[in-house]
Formats: structure tokens, sequence, C-alpha cells
């Protein structure tokens, strides 16, 4: 039986997560079960009677540092387990830092899509470079109801369609975003959903409905880094947006602006896809005994 488990919360942009420290084992049982990882995760990131999150993170242990110095399993609200998690991934690589798992400015996140570099900017921003776009496909025309969207699609890690409109306080995300998120041009795993109006060259406002959440959120790290990236593209903005020049802002429903920087080649590939998000270190606790029962029962519901 688990006992005496602390947990740290962070925000990053309003999307919220919490980490656990597996550096000694103590949850390897556990991950070694989908079953009992997911429900675990599910209890302990319902709201109101949980510690209430987007996501949950364990710090994994590694048995060598030639590949990348510290290791993530990120976990949905809904218990599922997530390749990457652009605002995850900085709340962690924030949360190494303060912890002190991190000897140096940058950092190798090994996860389940692969390796991540990751480093704290000295505005309160945490930078993470990403994995690069796969399975690009633009102008798709999606029946919804009685209306066609048009969409982008990509996959940063994790698939996101992308459709665009002109007033994003006033977008159906609760109604288009499951419609979009379940579509059948997008299974059998689904996308996530990303509406964006564009302000202007290298400004958007973004909202998103994430599967594993089943829900909008305040903000979503790779569905802004794959909305910057596609609206670029479809509005013939310069094509250079290198960490070292003009990054894409993205203004979130949670009322704070992410920054995507990206580099395209000759060739019209990405090169590089970076994210920096402002990270909160919000509060540490320890989880109570009755929740963490409750988290581990074969009886819970989640």
């Amino acid at each position: 039986m688990l006992e005496n488990v602390s947990f740290w919360k962070l925000t990053a942009a309003g999307n919220d997560f919490f980490c656990l420290d597996n550096s000694d084992g103590r949850f390897d049982d556990l991950l070694a079960d989908p079953a009992r990882s997911g429900q675990f995760a599910r209890t302990l990131c319902r709201r109101h009677t949980g510690i209430g999150a987007d996501g949950l993170i364990f710090h994994q242990r590694l048995d060598t540092t030639d590949e990348a110095d510290i290791s993530a399993r990120i976990f949905e609200a809904d218990g599922s387990e997530v390749e990457l998690c652009g605002n995850g991934t900085a709340c962690y690589v924030h949360w190494a830092f303060v912890m002190g798992h991190i000897p140096r400015d940058e950092v190798r996140i090994l996860t389940l899509a692969g390796v991540m570099r990751g480093s704290p900017v000295d505005d309160g921003y945490t930078r993470v470079c990403i994995s690069l776009p796969e399975q690009l496909r633009t102008d798709l025309q999606v029946p919804v109801g009685d209306q066609t969207l048009t969409c982008d699609f990509v996959v940063t890690g994790i698939p996101h369609v992308v459709t665009y409109v002109d007033d994003i306080a006033a977008a159906d995300v609760a109604g288009l975003g499951p419609a979009l998120r379940h579509h059948d041009l997008f299974q059998p795993r689904g996308a996530n959903a990303n509406f964006v109006q564009v302000l202007g060259e290298g400004e958007i406002a973004l909202r998103t409905w994430e599967f594993g959440v089943e829900g909008e959120t305040l903000a979503c790290g790779t569905g802004s880094a794959a909305a910057a990236m596609l609206t670029a593209r479809r509005f013939d903005w310069k094509p250079d947006f290198t960490p070292c020049d003009q990054s894409v802002r993205v203004h979130t429903r949670g009322g704070e602006t992410l920054r995507v920087f990206f580099t395209v080649n000759g060739r019209g590939e990405i090169d590089d896809l970076c994210l920096e998000s402002p990270v909160h270190l919000l509060y540490r606790g320890d989880i109570s005994k009755g929740l963490l029962a409750e988290a581990l029962s074969a009886d819970s519901g989640g």
C-alpha cells in the first residue's frame, strides 16, 4: 500500500497538472497495469472531489542518461496515457528544475513520443521543443451537422485538427468540438479540436477541445504549436519563426499568451518546433489516505 504520497500542482496558462515523484520506483507496479494506473489518474484528476487537474505526470527514474536526462509518463484526466503534452511537459521541466533533478539549463526529456528538449526562459516561461509535425493534411472539407468546416490536420506528438473562425468568443466549441474530436476522418483515435481566429500576422487566438479531458481547456500546448504552424502555412506568413527570431503569439482562453517558434527549410519542411509556456508552481500537498485508497481501489469508478 502506498503511503505518504506528496504531489506538486502546476499550471501553464491555466492548463493544470500535478507531478508525482517515482524516482524511487514506488509507483512501478501501478504503472505496469494500464487499468489500475488509468483509474488512479482518473480519481486524482477529478475536479471537486480529487486533486483536480487536466493531467498527471509521473517523474520516472532513468537507468542511463545517454539518451535523456529525465523521463515522464503523462496521463490525461480520463485516465488514458498519452505520448506527449506540451504544457504538461513544460510544467514537468519547471518542476524538475525547482526540485533539483536537472543539473544544467537545457534538459532532454524522455516521453512516449521520443526525446524532447526543455529549458527555462528568463521571463518566467519554460521552453519545450516538441515532436516534428507528421501526417499533415490541409484543406479538409469536414461535414459537421448542417455545415462543412474547412480544416487542417497534423500530429505534433498527438493529433490535432484545426478550423478557422471569425470570432473566437462566439465559436461553438462545446458543440463542434466533440463532433470534430470523434469525426470519422480522424479515426480510429480521434483528434483534439482547435478553433483559431487570426488576429494578424504572427498572432492568433485559440480555443481547444481536448481528448482525454473531453472538454475545453484553458490552454493546450501541442494544440498551440499545431495551430500556429498550420495558420502560418495557410495564410502564407513569413516562413521563419526561429527561437532567435519572431514567435507566433497564441492567446489562450485562460488569458495568457503562449509563444511558438518553428523553422521552415528550403523544401518547405519544419526543422524544429518549440513552444514557450508561462508556468507557475502553485502548491505542494499530501494526498489523504482516504483519497489514495479510493484511487487504488479496484471498486473505484473514478
